[in-house]
C-alpha cells in the first residue's frame, strides 16, 4: 500500500458534481435499473446494485425513486441500456475513458464525438487510451470518515491496496475481485462509503499547466458530464494547484 497521496480525485475536478440534480438521479436511476437487471433486484444479494443504490443514497436520492428504479428492472419495464466505454484525447493529449448507459448507440458516439471535436479533443479506438490505466474497484469516503492515518489503517486491515488522501476526502483502492468485501470491512469500521465502484486508474498523470488547456479540458469534460447517456468520465490529468486558483 502506497499510502497517502497528493494526488486529488482523478474522476472529477472540484465543483464539476454540481449539476443539475434531475440529470444526476437520472444517471442514477439508470445505473440502479441496470444493476437490478443484472442481477437478483436485491441489494444484499447483488453487489452492483448495492453500490449504485448506495451512490443514490449519498446524494439525497429519495427512496421512492431508488425503489422505482429497482421496480422497472423487476418488471421489465423501461429501456434497454447498453454499457458502451469511448476512448480519446482531450487537450494537452491527455487520456480521457468515457463510461455510458445508451439506449441508442448512435446517439451516444454521435454526441461524445461532438462533445470531443469541439473542445480540443479527438476520439479514439477502443483500446487507444485504456492500456495506460488499471481497472481496479474505488471506495471513496468524505473528510468527515476520519484522518488520513485513521483511514489509512482500516483500509491495510480490510485488504485495500493503496489509499490517497486529500483535503476532500479517501479514496481507498482494491483488486476489482475484492472490492465489495473490502467495502463490507470497511463499513463497519468507517459506515457507508459514499461511492464503491469499479474504477480507471491511469498509471501515468498527464500534467496540465497551461491555463488555457487546463480551462478547455474542463469544458470538454462538463460537455460529456452534461450527456444523460455518459455515466462518467476518468482521465489522467493532473492540474497545479496554481492554475486551478487561476481557474477559480
Amino acid at each position: 500500500m502506497a499510502g497517502h497521496s497528493k494526488f486529488k480525485n482523478i474522476m472529477h475536478r472540484k465543483g464539476a458534481q454540481d449539476k443539475k440534480r434531475s440529470s444526476l438521479f437520472s444517471k442514477l436511476s439508470r445505473e440502479i435499473t441496470v444493476a437490478a437487471k443484472m442481477g437478483l433486484p436485491d441489494p444484499d444479494a447483488n453487489a452492483r446494485l448495492r453500490a449504485a443504490v448506495n451512490a443514490a443514497k449519498a446524494q439525497s436520492m429519495p427512496k421512492d425513486n431508488i425503489q422505482r428504479a429497482i421496480d422497472k428492472a423487476a418488471g421489465n419495464d423501461g429501456d434497454n441500456y447498453e454499457e458502451i466505454r469511448y476512448e480519446g484525447y482531450g487537450p494537452g493529449g491527455v487520456s480521457l475513458i468515457v463510461e455510458a448507459l445508451t439506449d441508442n448507440r448512435n446517439r451516444t458516439a454521435t454526441n461524445v464525438r461532438t462533445a470531443f471535436s469541439k473542445n480540443g479533443g479527438n476520439l479514439g479506438t477502443s483500446g487507444s487510451v485504456s492500456h495506460g490505466f488499471d481497472r481496479l474497484g474505488l471506495i471513496n469516503y468524505g473528510a468527515g470518515a476520519g484522518d488520513a492515518d485513521t483511514v489509512f489503517e482500516a483500509a491495510l486491515d480490510a485488504g485495500a491496496d493503496d489509499v490517497e488522501s486529500s483535503e476532500d476526502g479517501h479514496d481507498i483502492w482494491t483488486s476489482v475481485d475484492s472490492l465489495h468485501e473490502v467495502a463490507k470491512a470497511l463499513e463497519a469500521k468507517l459506515g457507508e462509503a459514499e461511492g464503491v465502484k469499479l474504477a480507471w486508474r491511469p498509471t501515468l498523470k498527464s500534467e496540465v499547466a497551461d491555463e488555457a488547456l487546463a480551462q478547455t479540458l474542463f469544458k470538454l469534460i462538463d460537455t460529456l458530464d452534461d450527456d444523460d447517456d455518459v455515466q462518467t468520465v476518468w482521465g489522467n490529468y493532473e492540474i497545479p494547484d496554481a492554475v486551478m486558483e487561476k481557474l477559480g
